[in-house]
C-alpha cells in the first residue's frame, strides 16, 4: 500500500507499483475501439505507462499532452495513457487535441489498478488510479517506476525519459 495525497490530504492505494528489475505484470486494457490492449500487444517495444485518475482534470490532461510531445523523440517506444475513464472519453480528448503519438487505454473491464497497485482505495478518488509512471523494456522488465506523491503534481518527465536512454 502506498500513501499519496490530494491537496495535502492523505489516502491509500491498494498496493505498490511493480518493482524495478522485476517482470511487468500482464495486463488487459481497453482500446478506444473497445478491443483489448495487452502487454503482449506491445512485445519488442519499450513501454511507458502514464497512469492517472481522469483525463478530465488539468494535470492529467497535461501529462497526456507532454508524453504525446515527447513520444515523437523516442525510438521503439509506445506511450500508453491509462485511466479509469471510458474509452469514449479518452478518444474524444485525444481526437480534439490532435494527440496521435500516445495510445489512450481504459481500465474498463480490467483488473489493472489492482494488478499494478495503483487503484486508489479510499478518499474522494477511491476507485480511480493514482498518478504513476512505469517504464517497461523490450524484455518485459520494469526499468523505472514513479508513484507521484501529490496527485495534483505532474510526473517527473525527465526521469522517465532518462530511463529510456
Amino acid at each position: 500500500m502506498a500513501t499519496i495525497t490530494l491537496k495535502g490530504n492523505p489516502f491509500q492505494t491498494v498496493g505498490d507499483l511493480p518493482a524495478a528489475g522485476g517482470k511487468a505484470p500482464d495486463f488487459t486494457l481497453c482500446n478506444v475501439d473497445l478491443s483489448d490492449a495487452t502487454l503482449a500487444s506491445f512485445a519488442g517495444k519499450r513501454i511507458v505507462l502514464n497512469i492517472f485518475p481522469s483525463i478530465d482534470t488539468p494535470t492529467c490532461a497535461t501529462s497526456v499532452r507532454e508524453f504525446n510531445a515527447k513520444a515523437t523523440e523516442l525510438d521503439n517506444v509506445v506511450v500508453l495513457c491509462i485511466s479509469a475513464d471510458l474509452p469514449f472519453a479518452l478518444s474524444r480528448f485525444c481526437g480534439a487535441e490532435g494527440l496521435a503519438n500516445v495510445v489512450p487505454v481504459s481500465t474498463f473491464r480490467s483488473t489493472f489498478g489492482a494488478d499494478y497497485g495503483v487503484a486508489i482505495a479510499d478518499g474522494p478518488l477511491a476507485g480511480l488510479l493514482s498518478r504513476s509512471v512505469v517504464v517497461i523494456n523490450e524484455a518485459g522488465e520494469v526499468i523505472y517506476n514513479e508513484q507521484v506523491a501529490e496527485t495534483a503534481d505532474e510526473p517527473n518527465y525527465a526521469s522517465t525519459l532518462s530511463a529510456l536512454v
